[in-house]
């Protein structure tokens, strides 16, 4: 039998945003019920299901984890973070009784379910244990050879991109390829060698553990869940997303200044994003449709309410590489301040196709939740009848 190798390192090494989040529901709906469902959108190269039951062996690993006081103490040290939800991480374990993993024929199902703020925290560890068990069976020198050698080419652009004349505002990316990528060792040498090599672009990375460890800032904000967890707190569905805002200033009170646009849809959010909004939040980001039309919308909605846009950011993070986020710096970066955050293309660019996987929040409070998507293919609810009250309440055309 096999030496058990653990993918988890840390209950670090999650995404800034998970912390965020958990932060603004313990506070604000602690009692809240949830449910999460993993998925994976594209055909992967053997069957999911034969990496059940290793899947569950990292779980249980999972489960036996603890922040040590070293971690406590550093996220006591982002001022963002508050001490009474420190005081709830120096107790906090996760519960194997709430995740389950299972299989289908060859489909992998993996289900967490329980309240809000002790099964939320397990989407990401879930997606890279799932990743990082699949490409263990791949050839690893073949692969590392193919990642260093995209890796120095992507540096290349950028040395390259060096010389183009400067614009207003600087192109700056960062790192969010956490939940896809090829390994644990791959992720912190791509880390170094960009915060070695393209320090001038490289801004960070929404990897706590490894913030920690290069003595940077973490990045990141807030993600579907937050938004979508509002259609289920007792506010008419109409004012949802008007809610989840309200939340997020009151516990942020000015960090954290990055909303989410596209839970359903670009349109239904501008038309919630007033003056107040507008004027509170530092920017928007990006995750779903066309990335120019969405650029442009939201320097047309800042121009409407007469708001200065070179004080305010777009943050670009659906799907990119390098190429595609300089020629997004290139049409925007006289207008308004951009960033990018890159993720599969810079932890799993291993000449080897990567996993479409997601785990999504499915059921909050006992009803479904849904994201209207302006992509096809992200929308991940089963409840046709909420989804279609949802896109008439919102004015929003099936992708």
């Amino acid at each position: 039998m096999p030496l058990f190798s653990p993918v988890v390192r840390s209950l670090l090494e999650t995404d800034l945003y998970k912390f965020t989040m958990w932060q603004a529901l313990l506070h604000s709906h602690p009692g809240a019920q949830a449910e999460y469902e993993f998925m994976c959108r594209n055909t992967p190269q053997f069957p999911l299901a034969e990496l059940a039951a290793d899947v569950g062996q990292q779980i249980d690993h999972l489960c036996s984890l603890s922040f040590t006081e070293d971690e406590l103490a550093y996220l006591r040290g982002l001022r963002f973070m508050k001490s009474d939800f420190i005081d709830f991480l120096t107790v906090f374990r996760f519960q194997r009784k709430f995740i389950t993993v299972s299989t289908d024929g060859g489909t992998l199902q993996i289900r967490a379910a329980g309240p809000q703020v002790h099964v939320m925290g397990f989407e990401i560890f879930v997606l890279y244990i799932v990743n990082e068990l699949y490409f263990r069976r791949v050839d690893q020198a073949a692969a590392l050879a193919r990642g260093r050698a995209q890796l120095a080419d992507k540096i290349a652009l950028l040395s390259a991109f060096s010389a183009e004349p400067a614009r207003r505002h600087p192109f700056e990316f960062s790192d969010f390829g956490l939940r896809r990528r090829f390994s644990s060792a791959w992720h912190d040498e791509v880390v170094d060698t960009l915060l070695a090599q393209a320090p001038q672009y490289f801004k960070g990375t929404s990897n706590v553990h490894i913030a920690r460890r290069i003595g940077m800032v973490p990045i990141g904000t807030m993600a579907h869940e937050y938004m979508q967890s509002f259609q289920a707190f007792g506010v008419r569905l109409r004012d949802f997303q008007q809610a989840a805002l309200e939340d997020w200033v009151q516990e942020y009170r000015g960090d954290l200044g990055i909303a989410l646009t596209d839970v359903v849809g670009m349109d239904a959010f501008l038309s919630d994003f007033d003056l107040y909004f507008a004027k509170l939040f530092d920017g928007l980001r990006h995750d779903s449709g066309d990335p120019v039309a969405w650029g442009e919308k939201a320097l047309a909605h800042y121009a409407a309410l007469r708001i200065d846009a070179h004080t305010k950011r777009l943050v670009f993070s659906d799907g990119l590489d390098l190429p595609k986020a300089l020629a997004l710096y290139r049409h925007f970066a006289d207008r308004i301040v951009t960033g990018f955050g890159i993720g599969t293309n810079l932890t799993n660019d291993m000449g080897v196709t990567p996993l479409n996987i997601v785990m999504k929040l499915v059921r909050c409070n006992g009803q479904s939740v849904a994201k209207l998507s302006d992509a096809p293919g992200k929308t991940m609810c089963k409840d046709e009848t909420f989804l279609a009250y949802l896109r008439q309440v919102f004015s929003h055309t099936a992708s």
